[in-house]
């Protein structure tokens, strides 16, 4: 990543010029899946704590066992208001690429609606399971192709792929500056002094800035879990 650019659009024109998007891998064989076998002398963590068993392809830990308190479990109910009830896993995933695509034709129309505040389908929403690897980018740009061969070419489905490369354009960037995109002065190394004033954080956080559009944001993620970009 030495000669990563900096900003997008250099990248954007190298990445468009020489590079093609594969396509995505295969589906494990059934055997290519499975677990290895507990050495009972092995120092790992399963054998440590007794967890091993736990440890498989089908088990979903609880969120106790991922370390919430029941306070902080019976604080986050589903919120019907968002806009839309999203499910975790490949299955989910993969229904929602078909229901946006070819269900509901959205696609040809991405680029008009993408930049909506309310409602499903004005973008989308394949972010979440992009982020946790339920979803292959390279099957979402499949999927585009194959719209564009049987249906329409436009902005629209050119801008879904686009939108891509900026992932791939902020994963390569976290990659070649490591932990300093979480510093204060960022990758640049800025000494901007910034305001620490807690009044003003925490009304951030709880939509009480008195600007109308960071609130309903800010209360909108924190009753849903998403907000629009």
């Amino acid at each position: 990543v030495a000669g990563m650019p900096n900003v997008f659009t250099p990248f954007r024109n190298k990445v468009e010029k020489l590079c093609d998007i594969g396509s995505p891998v295969q589906v494990p064989a059934k055997a290519g899946l499975a677990l290895p076998k507990l050495n009972p002398e092995s120092k790992s963590f399963s054998a440590i704590n007794g967890g091993f068993e736990k440890c498989s392809l089908s088990y979903l830990p609880s969120l106790e066992e991922l370390g919430y308190t029941p306070e902080q479990i019976e604080d986050a109910p589903i919120d019907e208001r968002g806009v839309l009830q999203f499910k975790g896993g490949e299955t989910a995933a993969l229904a929602r690429v078909k229901e946006y695509i070819w269900e509901k034709d959205l696609l040809k129309v991405y680029f008009d609606t993408r930049n909506g505040m309310i409602g499903g389908d004005y973008s989308t929403k394949f972010a979440p399971w992009l982020a946790h690897g339920c979803l292959s980018p390279r099957y979402v740009a499949k999927e585009c192709r194959k719209y564009e061969e049987q249906r329409v070419e436009n902005k629209s489905t050119y801008w879904v792929v686009f939108e891509l490369l900026w992932r791939d354009f902020f994963k390569f960037f976290a990659k070649k500056h490591g932990n300093s995109i979480f510093f204060l002065g960022g990758t640049s190394g800025s000494d901007k002094k910034w305001g620490f004033d807690k009044r003003h954080l925490q009304a951030w956080k709880e939509g009480r800035t008195g600007y109308p559009l960071v609130d309903a944001n800010m209360r909108e993620l924190a009753a849903t879990g998403f907000m629009s970009n």
